[in-house]
């Protein structure tokens, strides 16, 4: 428990991140709710039109609602400018308010509509005005339910916004998902306990200020709302920046497994070194990271020549490592304007592994083998793999069919081989978990697969920055696939000895002479 304690300590900046994020959604579904409410009360139309729109939003996945506000503000730059931000906190804002507007709009609604209607002729009776009567007779009798419906939407949105990790915005989901990702799970029971004890404290806030309403007591009501002020308060005032030094702050960032982790830390750890403030952005997809970087919204990310050559380029063929890097590095220079600093010194390739005693019980040791069988074996990818255009390109080449077909996170698909609920999964040849767990590389011999040099990625604005490009350089071309994959199985695995990135960058930085 004491790990658990002291990774609950740790969460100061990612829980005021929280707070500010969940509490602005609920604000901004509040100023849309309450006034649509009076309309809806007084028009059929419009109460059904809302009500509609709001049910369907709230059936939409909140992962989903999430990424879609990534591409949506990519596009409307055109409108507002490129300084419109695509990645972190409007998107998030955005998707959460939506996601908290139903339970706010309809008891709102139903409030509005179930009042009494002899106390509405008496207020008319008495020459009251419509904002007279709203201010004085339908807000106060609508309040209680009005609250109920905020409470409920405060619960939704403090659970939902952990998910804005992957559209990189620190929240509480940022242990929960590098937990996940490097199976520490003291992380990811912290990240837990925290979103789960701020959406109870929301609740038990929210809950006095309701019940000060219906009994019409002020001292609760008041007292209920200045204690949620004041917390708020107080998480914008740790996330205030006074130093005035935007200049010098870089956002890295990382996608969704452990070597990705490792390597924004040696980055940071370097940029650190050089007098950089450093923020990280973990867990995002790869066409947002590449999207990200090229818009400015990161600084710099690590990629590989056969991502961007499949997901950017539009390329299927395979001409081998260097003219991919080449042409690679000039279409980033003429279409996004990126930075190709150079390449780290490894390959992260996807390949089929399968256990070694399975394959040789099925005679399989290439993907031509792995066709004759594939029938009646389970194969398991990474979430995005079987929508990638190289699993499409080798599926082709080799009539791949297999009788099931799973995903797993990165994590988690060794953990599938080893349980049996896979029979081969697409891995990457820089695990450590490769050799670890005795696992065999399928050869393949089409070539089918391209190429997957990882590659420092500067984004357009810092492409000429000497002194940032200075603090770079060293590590371009240090680090050999043995060094990788030793730093990745000291996160991968779960005895005594597991690391978590950030010493594992420290010990990486010292194996390749960066200390």
């Amino acid at each position: 428990m004491s790990g658990v304690w002291t990774a609950l300590m740790g969460l100061g900046d990612a829980l005021a991140q929280h707070v500010i994020l969940a509490a602005c959604a609920i604000g901004l579904g509040i100023a849309v709710a309450l006034p649509l409410a009076v309309w809806a009360s007084r028009s059929q139309a419009v109460a059904r039109g809302a009500l509609g729109f709001a049910s369907l939003v709230q059936t939409s996945p909140a992962l989903a609602l999430l990424a879609l506000f990534f591409p949506i503000l990519l596009s409307l730059r055109a409108v507002f400018g490129p300084n419109l931000p695509t990645l972190g906190f409007l998107p998030a804002l955005l998707a959460l308010s939506l996601y908290a507007l139903l339970p706010i709009l309809r008891n709102a609604v139903t409030a509005q509509t179930n009042l009494d209607p002899g106390v509405l002729e008496a207020a008319d009776g008495v020459g009251m005005s419509f904002w007279q009567r709203l201010r004085l007779v339908e807000a106060p009798l609508a309040a209680p339910y009005i609250m109920a419906g905020i409470r409920t939407a405060a619960v939704w949105t403090i659970g939902a916004a952990t998910l804005s990790t992957t559209i990189g915005q620190p929240s509480l989901g940022d242990p929960i998902f590098a937990g996940l990702q490097t199976q520490n799970w003291t992380l990811v029971l912290a990240g837990c306990i925290g979103s789960a004890g701020l959406a109870i404290i929301a609740d038990a806030l929210l809950g006095t200020i309701e019940a000060g309403f219906r009994r019409r007591d002020r001292r609760l009501w008041l007292g209920g709302g200045i204690a949620v002020a004041l917390g708020v308060a107080a998480a914008f005032a740790s996330q205030a920046d006074f130093s005035g030094e935007d200049d010098n702050t870089v956002v890295i960032g990382a996608k969704q497994f452990s070597e990705q982790y490792i390597l924004a830390q040696l980055i940071g750890d370097q940029l650190e070194k050089a007098g950089y403030r450093v923020e990280y952005r973990d867990g995002l997809g790869s066409a947002v990271v590449h999207r990200a970087l090229s818009s400015g919204n990161l600084d710099i990310s690590v990629d590989y020549t056969g991502t961007i050559w499949t997901n950017e380029l539009k390329r299927n063929d395979n001409p081998g490592r260097e003219a991919m890097y080449e042409r690679i590095v000039e279409w980033e220079r003429e279409n996004t304007g990126t930075l190709v600093l150079g390449r780290l010194g490894f390959e992260n390739a996807y390949a089929f592994a399968m256990p070694r005693d399975r394959a040789q019980q099925l005679g399989v040791r290439t993907l031509e083998d792995l066709a004759a069988v594939a029938p009646q074996l389970s194969v398991g990818g990474d979430p995005e793999f079987f929508e990638r255009p190289e699993w499409i390109a080798v599926r082709d080449a080799y009539g791949l069919r297999f009788g099931e077909t799973r995903n797993f996170s990165p994590t988690f698909m060794y953990n599938a081989l080893d349980s049996g609920e896979a029979d081969v999964i697409s891995a990457y040849t820089s695990d450590g978990r490769i050799a670890a767990d005795d696992l065999v590389v399928l050869e393949d011999p089409r070539e089918a697969l391209p190429s997957y040099d990882a590659l420092l990625m500067v984004t357009p604005s810092r492409a000429d920055d000497a002194r940032f490009l200075a603090a770079l350089r060293p590590i371009i071309g240090k680090i050999d696939v043995r060094q990788m994959r030793e730093a990745n199985y000291s996160v991968d695995r779960t005895d005594g000895d597991k690391e978590t990135p950030a010493q594992a960058a420290r010990d990486l930085a010292k194996d390749i002479g960066l200390e």
